[in-house]
């Protein structure tokens, strides 16, 4: 048996992934922790699944690497200073996975691998990503992850900007720019998470979407995690894909 601890365990997340953690035959949830809570109960985990907020998220996660307890996590806002800090804590400890996964959601995995795949064949990108008011950051995890990787994929394949000819533009009107990508938020009542990712070319445009119509669509992505994390070959891992194959 997995034994599961969840920080953020009172949050929508989270009391989703403490349904689905002792729902699972092969898990049993030793820790549901939330805001004020000690973390002692924490250390009788062999992983810990964090869905919590971009302020408190590195304080957790330095508590699991320092005490040897893999984490995946499902927090976002993790920019390259905060893998290099994870690193850093990681080198001078042993015996701690993290897994960073900006989606659970399979299709949204499969979603940002196929966006890669097209991203050198279109002169234009841009990506749109649409989710419930009450979240935090913006633009989304999922989206400046899928705007690394299509930029990335356009860099090796010697790809330049999209075109834009806009000079003049109120603030925000072209949204954010990741790695020259453009991501574009929308926060708005009765949506969960959902993004799609424009491809435009020569008399064409190609359009990829993946809609989550409810929190419990995360929870095989997280169930693959947990039961994945300890096996990583490397101790920081960002995405599902290694764990799909991908």
């Amino acid at each position: 048996m997995i034994k599961v601890g969840v920080l953020g365990a009172k949050g929508r997340m989270g009391s989703e992934v403490c349904r689905a953690v002792s729902a699972a035959d092969d898990m049993e949830l030793v820790a549901a922790v939330d805001q004020g809570d000690s973390f002692e109960a924490l250390t009788f985990a062999d992983a810990v699944v964090d869905f919590t907020h971009p302020g408190v998220v590195m304080d957790n996660l330095r508590w699991c690497v320092e005490n040897g307890v893999h984490a995946v996590v499902g927090t976002s806002g993790f920019d390259p200073a905060r893998l290099d800090a994870i690193r850093g804590w990681q080198a001078a400890s042993t015996g701690s996975n993290v897994l960073i996964v900006p989606n659970f959601g399979v299709g949204a995995v499969l979603m940002m691998h196929f966006a890669a795949k097209a991203a050198p064949f279109f002169e234009s990108v841009e990506v749109i990503e649409l989710h419930h008011p009450n979240k935090v950051d913006a633009p989304s995890g999922t989206s400046f992850h899928t705007a690394e990787l299509i930029a990335s994929a356009r860099a090796a394949a010697g790809a330049g900007p999209s075109p834009d000819a806009t000079v003049a533009a109120m603030d925000g009107a072209r949204g954010a720019s990741v790695e020259g990508v453009h991501v574009h938020s929308v926060r708005l009542s009765g949506l969960i998470a959902h993004q799609e990712v424009l491809f435009g070319g020569s008399g064409e445009v190609l359009t990829i979407r993946h809609d989550s119509m409810n929190r419990e669509s995360f929870m095989p992505g997280v169930l693959l995690g947990v039961r994945g994390v300890a096996a990583l070959p490397d101790r920081l891992t960002v995405g599902l894909e290694p764990l799909l194959g991908l």
